[in-house]
């Protein structure tokens, strides 16, 4: 396959050049001649969009982190130092009556608490101790009340557990955003393939466009020398002029069009006017065929879409578990165990403390609802019947998009072959039509005719290469994986927290 060095021939496209360059105050742009795998590798690395996938990712880690966190002990100290409280209380008189006394206090409050969360049964148990302080200031008097320790239970007996969901769907739900930065970054350089052939695109309709303006400019001149002689009609002059003026503006309107691919490739790979891009395009392509079943085995291993159509069903099972649990029974089971003391002085506080029991049960029991919970639980059921529903029917377009996205990717490489056969050819034909133009044994309709056809096949072997790149990288998105160098496609996750 031939190689395009994008360069523009003919003074006047430098001459324009250069003077859009100044005019745009450009004049000391540092330039960089990328090919299609550095943009991509730029891309990855400091593109605003790649930056904003490892932002979501890390708040993806930080959510997992405080899922696993709710397992694990935790240690608290609550204090208040002080409470100063001063109001006026009723109290009660021996004769029945009621009077009103002042009273001025401060209350100082320290407490440490540990807590433990228990997966298995949905259950919180706890161990507290604490150590509070009164003074009376009406009375200038003071006491100490101590927990020393203080043990209790917290349990539902409604046979909803969260905490079981949640070991179910977290670990799922983390290793879904793991594989969707990984997903990101390949769509990442899939939006690098797209901004690199719009420009590459560009700069081949620009050199398209002077190489025209070129050879407009030098047939127009020799069909007015052959007018002069009368060897050709007018209408053939005229048309030779017309198709210098066209040649004039498609060579404008290309270096225009080649400053905005430019601007918009430079602003997705982060860099600012600065810097000015060149692009080199390689044709040389990897070479290989995926097989159908194997790719759609690693779609089906790898893609984020499957694990999140399995969190779906998961989420809805736990809606109609928790919907079931509200409808009906609900009772909440607590005990606690303490020794708690009081007295003028600290040490004595702590001394021979007195035994604390308490156990509650509390019940709730809807006597009239109105079928509230019922409809509750049945719409629970028919939102489960409708994820079902369609998590099977996204599961199959996945697995027939997978299928579509192979045997168009198996296509491409005979595409791109095609193309630039097609191309060479066009080039031979125009060298030949124009060569016998110049003799004047061909008129200016079929140079125009090769001209045109010149142009279609060096613009369509452009779009071949980048279907081919498109679908590669399309492919590797759907799949995780690099048939390439048939390895799974992974990222260094610890390096993004850090």
């Amino acid at each position: 396959m031939p190689k395009f060095k994008l360069t523009i021939p003919g003074l006047m496209i430098v001459f324009i050049s250069l003077t859009c360059t100044n005019l745009n105050g450009q004049s000391n742009q540092r330039v960089l001649n990328l090919s299609l795998q550095e943009v991509v590798e730029i891309a990855r690395d400091q593109s605003p969009q790649a930056i904003l996938s490892q932002h979501r990712f890390r708040a993806s880690y930080w959510q997992h982190r405080t899922y696993t966190a709710e397992f694990l002990p935790s240690l608290n100290l609550r204090g208040t130092l002080p409470d100063f409280n001063r109001s006026i209380i009723p109290v009660d008189q021996p004769d029945g009556t009621v009077s009103f006394s002042e009273r001025n206090n401060i209350n100082s409050l320290a407490r440490l608490s540990l807590n433990q969360s228990i997966g298995l049964t949905g259950g919180q148990i706890y161990m507290s101790s604490e150590l509070q302080r009164i003074d009376e200031l009406d009375e200038n008097s003071s006491f100490y009340r101590t927990t020393p320790v203080n043990i209790g239970f917290r349990q539902s007996l409604s046979g909803y557990n969260a905490y079981r969901w949640q070991r179910q769907i977290e670990p799922l739900r983390f290793e879904e955003a793991q594989r969707n930065y990984v997903s990101s970054m390949e769509n990442v350089s899939l939006q690098a393939v797209n901004l690199f052939f719009d420009l590459a695109l560009a700069q081949v309709n620009l050199e398209i466009a002077g190489l025209n303006f070129s050879n407009t400019d030098t047939l127009y001149r020799i069909a007015q020398g052959r007018y002069n002689i009368g060897t050709i009609p007018e209408n053939q002059l005229l048309q030779m002029e017309l198709g210098y003026l066209n040649a004039g503006t498609a060579l404008n309107e290309a270096t225009l069009d080649l400053e905005v691919r430019k601007f918009r490739l430079r602003s997705f790979l982060g860099y600012n006017e600065t810097v000015d891009i060149e692009l080199e395009i390689d044709s040389d392509v990897p070479i290989f065929q995926p097989d159908l079943d194997r790719a759609l085995r690693e779609a089906l291993n790898n893609n984020p879409d499957v694990l999140q159509f399995e969190r779906q069903l998961i989420e809805a099972d736990r809606d109609v578990a928790r919907a079931r649990s509200e409808r009906g029974f609900n009772a909440d089971f607590f005990a606690e165990y303490g020794l708690s003391s009081r007295a003028s002085e600290l040490n004595a506080a702590y001394r021979d403390p007195q035994v604390s029991q308490r156990l509650q049960i509390g019940v709730e029991i809807p006597i009239l609802d109105w079928g509230l919970g019922r409809g509750r639980y049945r719409m629970a059921q028919s939102s489960q019947e409708v994820v079902r529903t369609q998590v099977e029917q996204n599961r199959i377009d996945f697995e027939q998009n997978v299928f579509l996205e192979v045997m168009q990717f198996n296509m491409q490489y005979d595409q791109l072959a095609i193309a630039a056969k097609a191309d060479t050819i066009a080039q031979k034909r125009f060298d030949v039509t124009r060569e016998r133009f110049l003799i004047g044994r061909i008129d200016v309709r079929d140079l125009n005719d090769a001209i045109r056809e010149q142009d279609i096949a060096r613009r369509g072997y452009i779009s071949a290469l980048r279907n081919y790149w498109r679908f590669f990288y399309n492919l590797r998105r759907l799949t995780l994986y690099d048939f390439e160098k048939d390895i799974p496609l992974t990222e260094d996750f610890d390096r993004l927290i850090r």
